[in-house]
Order: structure tokens, then sequence, then C-alpha cells
């Protein structure tokens, strides 16, 4: 693997994020040898727009992340394009998704209409939202401003799931399976996202070839790890780990959260050439 450059794409809560404290300090070593050889690390969560900002700017992190489980890929204005100046402040927003103002006209039409019990981000306050996830109040309110999609506590049956799953698909919506909620958005995944990334850095460098390495723990990231060449599966905080089979290219951390994150880029890093810097 030492001809190939790497691209990084991984998860955030319970992944490179721990999913109590949300520290990735264990992450620390893997993450200071990405930033020094340049290799692209690319965040693709569940999380928002300004929840994701915030992240970037304590990591220094300067590449494009996905939103939402992949309804928006969001770009450094000029970071594909040679003749738009580089601008470390603006960004370019491609959509992949419906509108949530949608989704909430739906959500309230099938409660009423069906009776359904959960509970949304729409519908909690900030502290209600504080305690269910364990966030400060300024996260909270910023995981509250969401574009593209509706994080729900399902609070009813199983059956009554199901149902209302293949409702939602009836209305062009799916239901998403995260860390801590059930996720309701259009008929998109992390891995549409992904392989739109994954095109953009082979179109912008034609000679290059990348191995793409992405890092997830939930259901709602299969869609990501299944589109990569090396996908990495970290033990999940509660419940079984995710299952990709026995193929050779799946990475398998051993270990929880960051320290799992840590331990896998550590093998992986490893494989690849450190005195070579990558583009981007």
């Amino acid at each position: 693997m030492n001809d190939q450059r790497l691209l990084i794409f991984t998860d955030l809560d319970g992944t490179l994020l721990d999913h109590d404290s949300y520290s990735w300090e264990p992450a620390r070593p893997a993450l200071g040898q990405i930033a020094a050889r340049g290799i692209p690390l690319i965040f693709v969560s569940s999380k928002t727009r300004s929840e994701i900002l915030d992240l970037r700017r304590q990591l220094e992190n300067r590449h494009p992340f996905v939103t939402e489980n992949g309804s928006a890929v969001y770009l450094p204005a000029g970071y594909f394009d040679l003749d738009r100046p580089h601008s470390d402040g603006a960004l370019d927003k491609r959509l992949f998704s419906t509108a949530r103002s949608r989704i909430l006209q739906v959500l309230e039409r099938l409660r009423s209409e069906h009776g359904y019990h959960f509970r949304g981000f729409a519908d909690m306050s900030v502290a209600e939202l504080v305690e269910a996830t364990g966030l400060t109040p300024d996260a909270a309110e910023k995981a509250k401003q969401r574009d593209c999609s509706e994080p729900i506590q399902w609070l009813d049956g199983e059956e009554a799931l199901q149902l209302f799953r293949q409702q939602l698909e009836q209305e062009g919506l799916r239901l998403l399976r995260g860390g801590r909620f059930w996720h309701v958005m259009g008929e998109v995944d992390k891995g549409d996202a992904i392989r739109w990334l994954i095109a953009r850095y082979r179109a912008r460098w034609p000679g290059q070839r990348f191995t793409s390495v992405a890092l997830g723990d939930s259901p709602n990231d299969l869609g990501m790890l299944e589109v990569v060449d090396i996908p990495v599966v970290i033990e999940p905080a509660r419940g079984d780990a995710l299952h990709l089979g026995d193929s050779e290219r799946v990475v398998y951390a051993g270990a929880k959260g960051p320290t799992g994150w840590q331990r896998a880029m550590e093998r992986i890093l490893a494989q690849t050439d450190g005195g070579q810097r990558q583009p981007a």
C-alpha cells in the first residue's frame, strides 16, 4: 500500500469521539500523524454543520465534511477548484436530501393519524436534549440546528416501528438507526456522499491513486463502510459490533471509540509511506 494515498472518512460519536465524554484524546497520536502527513480527514456524521464546524476548529481540520448522515457535503471554497481562491471561512454546500421542514410535516401527520409515540429533536427543549445526550447546552443548541434530517427517540413497540418505517418509505423518506437515536431523512446515506467526494478527489488529481478508509461503529455507518477500500469497524459503546464478513480488507479495531480508532489507524498508517505528503 506504499504507492497509495489515503482518504480517511470517519464517523464521530462513538467512533472518533467517546460515546459518553465526546473526547478524542486517545486518538491524538494518530490524528497528529494524519495532520503531519497532509492526509485528508473527512468527518462523516449525523451531526449538524454547526457541531462539526466546532470540531474542525478544535482539530484545525480544513477538509470537506458530511453532515446529517450524508444529507449534505460542505467543501471549503476552492478546495477542488484551482481557479478559485481558497478561503478558510467560506463553504460550498452540496445537498443530497430533502428539507427538514418537510420531514417534520410528515412526522407530525403520521403521529397525529396513527398515534405513534416518539420524541424528536424538534419536540425537545435544549435542557431535555442535554439530558438525553450528555451534550453541553451550547452543543445541544447546535445539534438542534438541522437542515435535512430529524433524530427521534422511539417510544413505541417494534411492530409499530416497522409500520412507521414503511409509511416513511412511502413518503420518500428512510429510517436509519444511529448510536443513540433513529434518524428520519431522505433516501440517502453516508455512502452516497462518500462516493461523490471520492469522485471529486479523483477528478481533481487524476494521476493519483487513492485508497479510501472509513471508520464507523453503528448501523448508520454501513453505507459508508461498504463503499470504501478499507472499512474499519469500531466496537460500539452498547450492543454488538457490526460484522462485515471475514474479508482481509475489513479491519476490526477490537476496542471502542477513540481507543479503537487509534489502534486501527496506527495499523493502517504503518502500512503507508510516511515520507510522502498527500495532496490537498
